[in-house]
Formats: structure tokens, sequence, C-alpha cells
């Protein structure tokens, strides 16, 4: 970007006082005063309400504070020589790789906006999904692209990785990682903490932490970002971390980017007397053309004396009615005006260097409007105008100094100056030397403009005889904001072979890949010297492509999410490549899938902690695809640990897909821990992970399925050979293929099996109601009331084999077999009274248990604790004959079973399972524990 930017410094030595004001000052002027910190204008104000230090977090006593007029730092009188945080105005200059930020809707837990400093309050705030900026949906246009880097971007290679700080909106208590205090703070925006690593410290105490990052105690668990490769143009952060665009980002659509550039909001400066906190920069307010009249509720509010403007900074923003509002007194200097404009856009320029012209005129200020006779110095002074609206314009310059970075990053910034004759030929000719490329040619170089606004990353190549000077004039023309978020990247022009991977799902299952072709070629019109299929998952109806266009590759994954096979929407993921080669020795990185639908909203905020505190690229949310994206993009990692964020169903899925691409996958058996999110939660409970997830602080769950011991878990496979039966009982002589399900936990037939489908009905007519867990074991006593004074003499529909000796059966309504110790919802079905006959039960030992109930009565009895099921076999092969339709249920999914033979059988290979550690959680000191979840952090629970 141009290097206009002024920067107030001051001596170590300097403090506030008279000796600082300037010479001649206007009606609607201040003392103001300099700091260390770069692009801080700070004022002497009169604090009317409890105010607190944003340096040192502390209560600000007495009545005066200073407060900075661009972003609303406030600051003791002691503490402004110490003050280290740089300005909102300067965010750009701090940005080390430009990286869009991921907004969603903001959670209601109290924070603070990372550019205004002002609490966040009502439904317009948004955050990150990737890292930890809060900001309010007015401030977003002026924050930066300074999100977490996460992957390498097409031909990038970066190995080493420093700390990614970002400040304030940490959890209470933590501890500087350098002086051991306490640098956060429930009031106001203070401290800092690394995203990567989970370290905190002051703001004064951070710049002398050593720069490189270890990723801290999860770095086992972290996908390293140097071992992830995505080619990610023409594709958002969104597209690329598989973000779901839901309705409650509608709100979002309008924020910065190139195609529609956001709302610029509304800011109020303060008049000369105002004896307010000194936060001179007041609540932001939109307007935009689908509100016309927004803009008037405030005029009103405008004190005795002022006068109000609608100002714009470009000619975008005044083709698209996106203005910001500056209060000013009516007697006030033309430079004073630009200047408080100027802070209205956190821009830290000279106000020299700019003006106010007329919005409808487009000139400068006219004699009708100027009193030349108000100053001793007879300098120029803004009164009432005839026009409210004006455009903020850069006075045209001879030449400019322009700052250029280079793509690497062990090479600092140089500054060149442009001229009206400098071509970007020249400028690459005089930059080559600088960086150590003396030796180099000039046209192997290019000269990137990259416009780092939060939403998107716009990069553009600027031709060889484009005048440098002309573009930088035409993007402030555009769009001075734009221009503030702007810089200029040299780069080798090497042609990089783009090579973009898209897993496409929802196409008919069981199909030969020539079939798969066929699909793409016929409703894709895919270019098949373009696109070539590199893994096809038949059994889930998925494919991966490779495709080697950036355009074609964009093409594909719009238009799938727009096409329908046999009554089927496809879905479309980009998918990131994990370089094996650069994977750390003994690392274990940990994949998650969450459930979001589970938990009521507990799913989504566990998504978004889990982004935070891992790389987001080994975050999946099951509703865009099922495990399949997941468990392809870890197919080449040797080791690596599975965390499933859902119900006991939830995990079912999990493993059944991973059982069918087990023989694609480096790993075929990873171990898996549960975050249990479901109604019951039965394997989670006998697995130690608890009953249910009540808010535990993520960070302390990682740590825990970082210590967890393997265990070994059967799986069955039941088949069910069912035939159809005439009216009269008779078989019609057609076979329905045989039906196989798998089973983790139980599976029952009777009437266990009919409250699970009534359940299941209730839900499906009302799903919204059935967010809780209360909720729905509430459904599940009213559905069993209704049926106590049903009854059904189960043993005589039926025949039970076990290890191929016939069973015979009590009087009973319910059968349920047991691979685990814990049914419907942690009750003890099988008792835990010895019994010769019968071994100990066992999750891993090759065995199932069969158990009878005799109604629901009997199943109250069992889940209030008062009885155990009926004991009636131990086996590994079970037949069951069925002779009349009667409900079933596998793992809590029910159905209507019909007639026919049902075979349960061991599985295969057992499965590895994570149990929690019986042993206590150590307790983490200070910041690495404290300042890397917004969720509260409670004692943790199942242990």
């Amino acid at each position: 970007m141009a290097d206009s930017g002024r920067v107030k410094h001051d001596s170590p030595s300097s403090s506030p006082g008279p000796g600082r004001k300037k010479a001649q000052q206007s009606p609607g002027s201040k003392a103001r005063y300099s700091v260390n910190a770069p692009g801080h204008c700070f004022r002497k104000v009169t604090l009317t309400k409890p105010t607190f230090c944003h340096h040192c977090s502390d209560f600000i006593w007495g009545i005066v504070g200073f407060v900075c007029e661009v972003c609303n730092f406030m600051s003791h009188e002691k503490c402004l020589k110490q003050v280290r945080t740089v300005c909102s105005c300067m965010a750009p200059t701090q940005v080390q790789v430009p990286v869009a930020h991921c907004f969603g809707p903001a959670s209601q837990k109290k924070r603070f906006c990372c550019v205004c400093r002002k609490h966040l309050e009502g439904s317009s705030a948004l955050r990150c999904e990737v890292c930890e900026l809060h900001v309010h949906s007015d401030c977003a246009p002026f924050s930066v692209s300074d999100c977490r880097f996460c992957h390498q971007d097409g031909g990038q290679d970066i190995d080493t990785y420093q700390h990614h700080w970002r400040e304030g909106n940490m959890s209470s208590g933590a501890r500087c990682e350098v002086c051991r205090r306490t640098c956060s703070s429930s009031d106001v925006l203070a401290g800092m903490r690394c995203e990567w690593c989970g370290i905190t410290a002051h703001a004064s105490c951070y710049i002398i932490i050593p720069p490189e990052c270890s990723m801290g105690r999860l770095q086992n668990m972290i996908l390293h970002p140097s071992c992830v490769r995505i080619c990610s143009r023409n594709f958002s952060k969104m597209h690329c971390y598989r973000i779901s665009e839901n309705s409650q980002h509608s709100e979002m659509d309008n924020l910065d980017d190139v195609d529609t550039p956001s709302p610029v909001t509304s800011k109020e400066t303060q008049s000369t007397g105002s004896p307010d906190t000194g936060t001179n920069l007041g609540k932001n307010n939109m307007d935009n053309t689908n509100h016309p009249h927004a803009q008037i509720n405030l005029l009103p509010l405008v004190p005795t004396g002022k006068q109000t403007l609608k100002v714009f900074d470009g000619d975008d923003a005044a083709k698209r009615n996106q203005f910001r509002l500056v209060s000013i007194p009516r007697i006030i200097k033309n430079e004073e005006v630009v200047e408080a404009s100027l802070r209205a856009f956190y821009i830290s320029d000279e106000p020299q260097d700019y003006e106010l012209q007329s919005y409808s005129q487009q000139g400068l200020f006219t004699d009708d409007i100027i009193n030349r006779n108000g100053t001793p110095d007879n300098k120029p002074i803004f009164k009432d105008t005839v026009s409210d609206s004006w455009v903020l314009r850069s006075k045209p310059k001879e030449t400019e100094v322009v700052k250029i970075y280079s793509s690497s990053r062990k090479v600092e910034v140089t500054s060149v100056t442009a001229g009206k004759s400098s071509t970007v030929d020249s400028i690459l000719k005089e930059v080559l030397p600088r960086i150590e490329k003396q030796n180099e040619n000039p046209a192997d170089f290019n000269l990137v403009e990259v416009f780092m606004s939060s939403k998107q990353v716009q990069r553009q190549v600027l031709s060889g005889q484009e005048i440098l000077l002309e573009k930088l004039q035409e993007i402030r023309k555009t769009s001075l904001r734009q221009m503030n978020q702007t810089r200029f990247y040299i780069e080798e022009s090497r042609n990089r072979v783009a090579q973009v991977n898209l897993l496409l799902g929802g196409f008919p299952t069981q199909l030969e890949k020539e079939e798969y072709t066929h699909l793409l070629s016929e409703h894709l019109s895919v270019k098949s010297h373009l696109v070539t299929i590199t893994h096809v998952y038949s059994e889930q109806g998925a494919v991966v492509l490779q495709i080697s266009c950036f355009s074609e590759a964009e093409r594909v994954y719009m238009l799938a999410k727009d096409t329908t096979i046999s009554s089927k929407q496809l879905y479309s993921l980009v998918i990131p490549e994990i370089m094996q080669s650069k994977l750390a020795k003994g690392s274990c990185p940990l994949l998650v899938f969450v459930n979001p639908k589970s938990g009521g909203l507990k799913g989504r905020e566990i998504l978004y902690s889990f982004r935070k505190l891992l790389n987001p690229h080994q975050v999946f949310e099951l509703t865009s695809g099922g495990p399949l994206p997941g468990l392809h993009t870890f197919r080449d990692v040797p080791h690596f640990r599975i965390l499933v964020c859902g119900g006991d169903g939830t995990v079912g899925w999990v493993l059944g897909v991973l059982e069918s691409i087990r023989h694609k996958i480096a790993c075929p058996e990873p171990a898996i821990s549960i975050i249990p999110l479901g109604t019951g939660n039965d394997l989670a409970r006998v697995l130690r992970w608890g009953a249910g997830y009540s808010g535990e602080d993520p960070y302390n769950i990682l740590l825990s399925v970082d210590e967890a011991e393997e265990v070994q878990m059967d799986r069955w496979t039941i088949l069910l050979d069912a035939q159809e039966m005439t009216e009269d009982g008779k078989e019609n002589g057609f076979l329905e293929p045989p039906k196989i399900v798998h089973m983790n936990n139980y599976f029952g037939l009777g009437i266990d099996a009919e409250l699970s489908l009534d359940f299941h009905h209730a839900r499906e007519e009302d799903p919204d109601k059935f967010n809780s867990r209360f909720h729905n074991k509430g459904v599940y006593v009213k559905v069993g009331l209704q049926k106590l004074s049903h009854t059904r003499n189960l043993h005589k529909d039926i025949r039970l084999q076990v290890d191929k000796q016939d069973v015979e059966l009590r009087s009973i309504e319910g059968l349920i077999f047991l691979n685990i110790p814990s049914w419907g919802s942690g009750a003890d079905l099988w008792g835990s009274d010895s019994e010769s006959r019968f071994g100990r039960p066992r999750i891993d030992d090759g065995m199932l248990e069969v158990v009878g109930v005799t109604g629901v009565v009997h199943m109250g009895q069992v889940q209030s604790g008062m009885r155990s099921g009926i004991r009636i076999a131990q086996g590994s092969y079970i037949r069951i004959t069925v002779n009349k339709p009667i409900p079933v249920q596998v793992d809590g999914e029910p159905w209507i079973q019909s007639p026919g033979q049902i075979i349960i059988s061991a599985a295969g290979p057992k499965v590895r399972m994570l149990r929690k550690s019986k042993t206590k959680q150590k307790k983490q000191s200070g910041s690495l524990k404290e300042g890397r979840s917004e969720s509260p952090a409670p004692s943790d629970g199942g242990q």
C-alpha cells in the first residue's frame, strides 16, 4: 500500500501536558497527545461513568482519561507512555500473510469488537468461524484479512510458523506467559493470545516472546498447516473449510468483497465540550438504499451547535449510497473536518493530503460556504453548508512512496518512489536488487496487487507497462478504504499447475467407474481432458475429481450443487491434500466429526470451538457429505484418531463408513472417542465420556482424548433375510434381497422397539421440538404410558437359537441383545449379580447377552434400578425366526420387520475405541488452558 500513513511517535520520556497542544486551536478542537504505539491519536476527556484502562485493565479513578479518537482505546495518563497496542487504523500494516475470515453469527456471550473496541450487543455481531475475531456487522468492512494461516495455498511452501496473536476476548484467569500476572479482562478488550498454541500475554509483554510457535500442548493432535495444501483460487474460505452457509448467514451477504462492497457505516465524532467518557466514535449505524430514512433518525440526536455530514470514501460508496455520518461543530477548520472524516474510515493519513468535495457538484468548497475571517491566521473555517453529502478525496501527487512486499516472509518490506513515468517494469528493476535478486531477470517477476478485505483476498497481476501512480489514484478514487487495505507484492511469474480436488456425492450407489464417468458427462458436462476421477466410493455413491483448471473446478463445484440425479441432490466439497512427508514424526492428528443437529445448539458451538482449537481442515461437519470427506482427506495419514461429536447413532454412522473404506486408507483401525450429544449416549457412558455434554471446556476434552486409553469393542452384523407374506399367511415365493445392518450397542425386538418407533414418528412430525435430552426423555415416558395396557405374546411369534441351540422363551413382551452393559440411557439391563451359568459381560468378549422384559412396567423398574432384565442366554451366533411383522430397533433406529430369518454374527475385526482415563485431569497452569476456548470451563464431566 502507499506509504503515506501518519504515525504519531513520541520519545520514551514524553508525557501528556500543555506543551503538546497545537499552536492554534479552532473552536471544535482539543489538545491531542502522541504515544509510542502507531496510529493512535489521544485526547483528554472528562469521564462521566465507570471506565477501565485498555492497557492495564484497571479502573480509572477520577474524572480524567485519554481516549484514541480513532479506535476508542482508553488509557490512564500514567499508562500512555507504555501503550504498545496499535490502533485499528494500522491493522493492515500488521498482517503477515493475508487470509480472509469466515464470518458467522456471534454467540450471546460477552465479547468486544476488535475494530471499535466496544461491547458487542444484539444480533448484528459477527465472529470468524476459524479465529477469535469478533466485530459488529457494520465494523466488519474495516477489519482486514488477518485470519489464521491454516494451509499452504497453491505454490506456497512455508515451514516455520509464527504466533498468531489476537487481542482480547479471553477467558477469565488467563495469565501472562512473561510476567505470570493476570492478563485477561471482562471489562475491556485487553491482553494478547496466540490462536495456535494458546499462550497469553499482556500487550506490553508479548513482543518479547520468541516469534516461532510450537503449537502448544495439542501439537501432536493438530494437523500442522505446513502439511496441508489446497489450491483455493476461485473458492472462498467458507468453501475451503466446508462451512455451510445457511440462512443465518444472510446478513453477511453484503459484507466486504469485490463484487458487492459492504455498506460503510456511520460514525459520530463528539463536540468540543461533551462531558462523555471520551469515546468520540459513537455506535455505528448502517444506512443503505433499502433503508433510506435511517439517517433521519440520527439527526435529532446531534447536540445543539453540531451538524452531521454524510461522507463517502469514493465513487463506489457514492454509487451504492454507503456512507458514514460524521458529527462536527458548526464552526470548525476544514482540515479538522477532513481529519474527522479520515478517522471515521479508520485511515491514519495526514489530513493535508485529502479534501472534501460536494457530492452533488463534485467540486471543492466555494466562498459561499467558507468563512475566511474566522481565525487570526486567516485559515478557512467550515461553517453551515448547503450540502450535507460529501466525498472524501485524495489530493493528486506528483510522486508517491509505495511499499513493496515480498512473497517470501524472510525478506523485509522495501519502499520505492513512484512518479508519473514509473511503470511496473521499472519498479521491478528497482526492487529486485534490494531483495537480493539483482542477478534475476525482471521478466520472471510480477507485481501483484492484493486487496486484503476481511471476507476475501483479491489478487490482480499488474501489466508491465502500467503506470503505478495512476493505479494508486484509481484505487483511491474508487475507495479510500480499499486503498488502505491494499498491498503490492513482488512474486516470481511461475506457471503453477492447478490441481483442485473435489468430492462429489449423491450419485446412485454400487456403480462402476465408467458409469460414474457417464453420469458426470451427462449431467455436469465435465471436460474429460481437464477432469480425472481419482477415487470411487461406490457404496457411498461418491467420486473424487482432480481438476487441472480453476474455472472448470469452479463450474463443476457450483453446478453439482444444483443437480439432481434419481431424485437425489448432489453435493460437492473442496478437499485438501495432506502431505504425508511433512507430518512430524510421532504425530497423531485428530479427525473430528461433529453432528450439529445433535444436542440442540451445543453441536454448533462445539463445531466452532474445535475449528478454533485445531486446524479447521481436520474438523468436518457431518451434514456436509457425512464421514466420507474426512476419512478420504486422512486416507494417507499413517496414524490418526477420531473424535465423534454426536449420539450413538452418529458413532455407528462413522463406524459403518469406516468399515466400508477400511481397505482404502493407510490407518485402517483409528481409535475413536466420543463427545455425547444424543439422548441415551449408552456407548459414551460405558467408555466414561459421560451421560451427555453439558458445557465442558473443549480444550480439556481434547486433553482427555490425548490421554485416553485404547480398548477394543465387538461389532456385530445383522442379516435380515425377510420374506414377503400374503394376507393368508402363505409365502408368495418372492424373496427380497437380504438387508445387512451393523450393531454396536444393542438390538431389540418387541415392546422396546415399539417405543422407539413411536418416538421416531413423533420426532419426524415436529423435529424442532426435539432439541434437548430432557424433552426427548419426556416423550419416551409419554409413549411408554400409552403402552401400559398393551400385551404382546412375543414368545409365541419368534423362535430363538443361540450358538445353534434352541432356547425356550418365557412369557415376555421384549427381547434385547446387548453388546455393552448399558441400555436405555444408562440402565443395567443384565444386572450386576453374578451367576454361575453366565460369564461377566464385557464389550470385547465376543459374546452377546440375551435379555427379556415383560412389559413397560418392567422396563420402568429397570430404568429406576429396582430390577434387572430376565437373563436368557449368552452367545456369539444368534438366529431368530420371525413369524409375523414385528417392531425391531438397532442402536435406537427402529422399523417394522417383515417375517423371516434374522441372523446376528461377529462383524470381522474388533473396533478400537478410546476410553477416558480414570485419573483426574491435571489442571493446566495459567494461560495455556484459559485462553483457548470461549466456552466456560467447569469441572470435567463424566469422570
